[in-house]
């Protein structure tokens, strides 16, 4: 007993129980990384929560931290949108409509792929009476187009498809003559002209002009880019969580082509017959990597190399965590490696945070399609179910309708963000809005309805810190609550290290239920031996204090009352 009541007096109680020396080490968290074509979804809001909190736990270990946003701004998925606005949008704007910005980009990018679609099925249709109704010397003319269509639609392989019609496009306008009179030099010249409108090669086309500078495609651009960071800035706001650093694809989509001649020089890379650079990772398990064309333009890699040299140069970095979900695992171990093999020496620090996928009750999501589970829609049917579910409990009667809307956000958040953390990062979670606001059981809720009943017991009692004496003796289970806060320092320092805030999620429970077992096994207001209860009043705010920074960390505030 004098031992746990030694903790308690010279750690637990202190300002910086929980906080963690500075260690002189700096390291950048990087997530987000949202497209420009899309409103954020559930994934996103997982990898924001995940990306925040393991910030604010690096923090509180004693790391300097920088959050960093690479946003993903330009590329063929943000073209589909313009192109689709340009072509149906009528001048709507998100004041004209009413919608958020980012929700109105990204209707045009669910519109986008149906009509492609359609559009896809047609020139399917075209293509097959086209085919029927051409003699043997035209299709001889065509060479291996004709074969190259017909394979992709038995294989049902669209993207070969769109390829495969570029193809005949080229050929066919190379060999027919355009004012001939020939029957079917016309048909196959009608077909061609319904392949050179088509939207796929109409958004190339745009990408192309974006890339030379055009004037009217980058207004376009930047136009509908601000529409989507005015309701990406709403989101986060909503979702608590803030960066000190973005960084753009536009602005870092050349980097890497030097890196490429550096690892040229060294003889990392090789260059193929064709002109092309590879990377032979063979030796290391791997495969051959491509890190640049034939015609000297970059892949995704490329730009990945360049980026993590200027993010190395802008903030000297000891480590720099990338939060991406597990499909991207492969493309993290092969960036890591290439630049281990060109010496860059702060590569050792490079860790990728890889999460699982959220499924739903009624399945996978996709963007292009619409059945995505939107943030914004999500957040708000949080709210709601926490006010349904408070309102049935009859416990904020009293309560001031501007403090019971606080108190739905901060349960249906709370909820929301515990649910999403309290998992492992590496582990694929099923959500239910339903079952993560619940008052009993591993939930955020639970743990702020215990924070918010150590609240009404210091109320009541009108309890201040301070100086006081302490008891010789302790109980069972003040010593399970005193065993149980000890553990927060090291529990901060072992999830630090494993980049884990489940492990505070776990912890803050596991603390909440060992209050309640307190709670309901010893008096504190109406025991009669007064140093007992000042001892057992100030057990209880330090309890409460140490949930309240357990449920910082992860971004979760807490209700004085509920």
């Amino acid at each position: 007993d004098a031992y746990w009541l030694s903790v308690f007096k010279t750690e637990i109680i202190a300002d910086s129980f929980g906080l963690l020396p500075k260690n002189g080490e700096k390291v950048m968290v990087e997530y987000s990384s949202p497209n420009t074509n899309k409103p954020l979804h559930l994934g996103h809001v997982r990898n924001n929560l995940l990306g925040f909190s393991v910030s604010n736990l690096l923090d509180v270990a004693g790391f300097e931290v920088v959050k960093a946003n690479l946003v993903n701004d330009r590329g063929i998925h943000i073209c589909k949108s313009m192109l689709a606005w340009q072509r149906s949008g009528k001048n709507e704007t998100p004041e004209s409509t009413g919608l958020k910005g980012d929700h109105l980009v990204g209707k045009y990018y669910v519109e986008y792929d149906q009509q492609e679609k359609k559009e896809v099925q047609e020139l399917i249709n075209h293509f097959d009476n086209l085919k029927e109704s051409l003699d043997e010397s035209s299709k001889l003319k065509l060479g291996g187009a004709i074969g190259v269509l017909q394979t992709a639609i038995n294989q049902n392989d669209i993207p070969s498809f769109k390829r495969g019609l570029e193809i005949f496009m080229n050929v066919a306008q190379t060999t027919f003559n355009e004012n001939g009179d020939d029957d079917n030099a016309l048909r196959i010249l009608l077909f061609t002209n319904k392949i050179n409108e088509s939207l796929f090669l109409s958004v190339s086309r745009m990408l192309q002009r974006w890339e030379r500078g055009d004037r009217d495609v980058l207004e376009l651009w930047t136009t509908m880019n601000g529409w989507v960071y005015a309701g990406f800035d709403e989101t986060y706001k909503k979702l608590g969580v803030s960066f000190d650093k973005y960084y753009y694809e536009s602005d870092t989509y050349l980097l890497g082509k030097d890196i490429v001649e550096e690892g040229l020089q060294k003889g990392v890379f090789f260059k193929k017959e064709d002109g092309s650079v590879w990377i032979d990772l063979t030796a290391d398990g791997l495969d051959e990597k491509l890190v640049r064309r034939a015609d000297g333009t970059s892949v995704y890699i490329t730009q990945d190399l360049g980026t993590a040299q200027l993010k190395y140069d802008d903030f000297k970095v000891d480590k720099s965590i990338y939060v991406v979900g597990n499909e991207q695992d492969y493309h993290f171990k092969v960036l890591f490696l290439i630049l281990e093999k060109l010496g860059k020496d702060w590569a050792k620090g490079l860790y990728h945070l890889s999460y699982g996928m959220v499924d739903l009750p009624s399945g996978k999501m996709k963007s292009r399609e619409g059945t995505v589970v939107d943030a914004d829609d999500l957040i708000d049917e949080m709210k709601v179910t926490a006010k349904e579910k408070t309102e049935a409990l009859g416990k904020v009667d009293n309560f001031e309708e501007a403090e019971k809307e606080a108190l739905y956000e901060m349960i249906g958040m709370g909820a929301l963000k515990y649910f999403l953390l309290k998992v492992e990062p590496k582990k694929r979670l099923l959500f239910d809005p339903n079952e993560s606001i619940d008052f009993q059981g591993n939930t955020g809720p639970f743990i702020q309805y215990t924070h918010a009943r150590i609240k009404s017991v210091l109320k009541k009692a009108d309890f201040k810190d301070g100086e006081i004496e302490y008891p010789a003796t302790l109980g069972e289970t003040e010593v399970e609550l005193l065993q149980g806060l000890s553990k927060y320092p090291e529990t901060i320092s072992q999830a630090a290290k494993d980049y884990n805030p489940a492990a505070i999620a776990n912890f803050a429970y596991d603390l909440a239920k060992t209050y309640n077992k307190f709670y309901q096994t010893e008096s504190i207001l109406k025991v009669e031996d007064d140093l007992l209860k000042a001892f057992r009043l100030q057990l209880s705010l330090h309890t409460a204090k140490t949930l309240n920074k357990a449920m910082a960390i992860l971004g979760i505030e807490m209700p004085e009352r509920m």
